[in-house]
């Protein structure tokens, strides 16, 4: 398997974002055309995009559908994996993402409250597209855009979630998101020693470094966002960097 560079396009009151530990009013980035960004990415080498509606996380209502779709449909025909989180809530939410056309649905507080949506979604669609969203703060899971947290780790949980069906864990380390001060591997490499399916690490990417860090602990790919988009990096050096024998 090919160690996944993601970009992260999050989008708030129809724009392109990147927040401080999901603080909204944190904003480090705003541009203006989510769509533009994602053929910017693209164009510079990302073959999967990470898109998450914000303020269907925080409000629960997915207000940034239509640019969704309209990203949706700008690369039906190109060979783009695109996962879709934000405000997903039941099985219609996710029914109606994978029908037209989103490859995974990412679930995190609609997961951890009825737990049988995800085996349901499984059987229904595969598991290759449910992906469990397993947000840490303290060692604890938030939910509900990060505002509030539960009593449960994100090792109980990883495990709870692949024995129900989810084909994929994305974990975001909320101590470091967006503080571009580098990552904490240890909770990654527990995570990822405690399941079989993979794991897509977030939080604190600052440098090519730090992607190279997260990949040998056992990760299948990494989500970056500000490091990209306060030009830490370039994207293309650090698909070079992860690259492997047997990736294109």
């Amino acid at each position: 398997m090919c160690f996944e560079i993601i970009p992260a396009i999050d989008i708030r009151e129809g724009k392109c974002v990147q927040l401080v530990q999901g603080v909204p009013g944190s904003e480090i980035v705003c541009l203006d055309d989510p769509i533009e960004v994602a053929v910017d990415w693209y164009n510079k080498g990302a073959r999967i995009f990470h898109l998450i509606d914000l303020d269907g996380a925080i409000e629960g209502e997915r207000k940034n559908a239509p640019i969704i779709q309209n990203i949706v449909d700008k690369f039906k025909t190109e060979d783009v994996v695109i996962q879709v989180g934000g405000g997903i809530r039941s099985e219609e939410d996710a029914a109606q993402l994978l029908n037209i056309g989103v490859d995974r649905i990412i679930l995190s507080t609609a997961a951890l409250e009825n737990p049988e949506l995800i085996k349901g979604l499984a059987k229904r669609f595969g598991s290759k597209c449910v992906m469990v969203a397993l947000d840490s703060k303290k060692g604890k899971i938030s939910v509900e855009g990060w505002t509030k947290e539960s009593e449960f780790t994100a090792v109980d949980m990883g495990i709870k979630f692949e024995n129900l069906g989810a084909g994929s864990i994305l974990f975001t380390n909320i101590d470091t998101e967006g503080l571009l001060q580098g990552t904490e591997t240890k909770p990654i490499e527990e995570l990822v020693e405690s399941v079989t399916i993979p794991v897509i690490a977030s939080g604190g990417v600052t440098s090519i470094d730090d992607l190279l860090t997260i990949k040998n602990v056992g990760a299948s790919g990494v989500v970056v966002g500000s490091a990209l988009y306060k030009n830490k990096f370039k994207l293309a050096d650090a698909i070079d960097a992860v690259k492997g024998k047997n990736c294109k």
